[in-house]
């Protein structure tokens, strides 16, 4: 019997309710950045949003007696931190005001194949169907890209590029050269020296929030904080360690779909015929990666 039946047939309450947590809450995120962006400039959203989940997560784990990270976990939660909420959703959120949020989390799609292509300066040599699915997420970028949305903006582009690369390389580096604290305090550390870093960078730029913000601002900013960064979080947690690899990390190819359907649906956002066979080409190559993710943990 394979590993995914036996954990289809083994009863588990949560494991359906973690699976929603992260294709509905992750995959609506985007849409929440988009909505916060009136009221809470770009980097001092995500940097306001991180310290306050960072803060909440860590003042929970010490109540629970559970020790500081060391040094060098601090100083490698910076490093990862900088990457991958400074650069990855520092600029995600920077990039959410020229181009619509569906978009964006398809453009995202592509950090399991960046994630490989950084791989190779660490020695990991990506398999035949690894190289196939970048080959098709390339294809699939190249054709999003040429599409009206991000045409009509080259900085959004640019923003949204920076973004996955930044991110990707934070990823590996974390489980390569970088490792962080276990468990949630690392994410919890991470979050705290990232979200410091994106308050600089917004300090830096002179954003300026809307005082007093609105309702609706508030209420998105309310649900990044604790459902984007702590309830999903805590889902992905848990389907980590009771789900096969290649269902926890579905979601990368659920989230944008999930972002794309919500964006024209409640955003109004538009996204052409060609943009969506785009978004298909994109995602089959991300499958592709996945399912060799799955197979290279089985031998």
């Amino acid at each position: 019997m394979s590993t995914a039946t036996s954990l289809a047939l083994r009863p588990n309450a949560l494991l359906l309710p973690a699976l929603l947590a992260c294709y509905l809450v992750w995959g609506s995120t985007y849409l929440a950045i988009h909505l916060a962006l009136p009221s809470f400039p770009p980097f001092f959203q995500m940097g306001t949003r991180f310290l306050a989940a960072g803060g909440l997560l860590m003042a929970w784990l010490l109540a629970r007696g559970q020790a500081l990270p060391s040094a060098t976990e601090w100083r490698n939660a910076l490093v990862i931190g900088v990457l991958m909420l400074g650069g990855g959703m520092g600029l995600t959120a920077q990039a959410s005001l020229h181009i619509g949020s569906g978009l964006i989390a398809t453009f995202i799609a592509v950090v399991p194949m960046l994630t490989c292509g950084w791989g190779l300066l660490f020695g990991k040599r990506p398999s035949a169907l690894e190289l196939l699915g970048m080959a098709i997420g390339l294809v699939g970028v190249a054709l999003l890209v040429q599409g009206a949305s991000f045409a009509a903006a080259p900085g959004g582009l640019l923003c949204i590029t920076g973004a996955t690369l930044a991110w990707s390389l934070g990823s590996v580096l974390s489980t390569t050269r970088l490792p962080l604290a276990k468990g949630p305090m690392g994410y919890a550390s991470e979050m705290l020296c990232g979200g410091t870093a994106l308050l600089l960078v917004s300090l830096a730029l002179g954003e300026q929030p809307t005082w007093p913000p609105t309702a609706a601002a508030t209420a998105a900013w309310v649900y990044l904080v604790v459902a984007g960064s702590l309830v999903a979080f805590s889902a992905y947690l848990y389907l980590l360690a009771h789900a096969t690899p290649a269902l926890a990390t579905s979601y990368a190819f659920v989230n944008p779909l999930i972002a794309l359907f919500l964006g024209v649906a409640l955003a109004g956002e538009v996204v052409t015929t060609r943009e969506w066979a785009a978004c298909a080409v994109v995602l089959l190559g991300v499958v592709c990666i996945l399912v060799a993710g799955q197979k290279s943990r089985k031998h």
